[in-house]
């Protein structure tokens, strides 16, 4: 993930999946992620994937979680803030 700088990232959990509306062949989609905060192993986003012509919501995640890992998989502290990130809340 190269907003922690580094390959040794891992999802540790997701929320719900909610399939709002549905996608036909040939739609055209965007996938936008929103910060949701950050921790001292792990950040945070929510996603939704969206038409990108008549900008329906196809399906939506509250809450993804990933952590930054050692070579052995045990949580790491990335140093990140919400400053040195330049990121903003939806």
């Amino acid at each position: 993930m190269t907003k922690l700088d580094s390959k040794n990232v891992v999802t540790k959990y997701m929320s719900e999946i909610n399939f709002v509306n549905s996608a036909e062949q040939g739609d055209v989609i965007e996938i936008g992620l929103g910060f949701n905060r950050i921790g001292r192993t792990s950040i945070s986003f929510s996603c939704e994937v969206r038409n990108i012509f008549n900008k329906k919501t196809i399906i939506k995640i509250d809450n993804i979680v990933f952590v930054l890992v050692d070579e052995d998989g045990r949580p790491i502290p990335h140093g990140k803030t919400d400053a040195n990130l330049n990121l903003s809340k939806p």
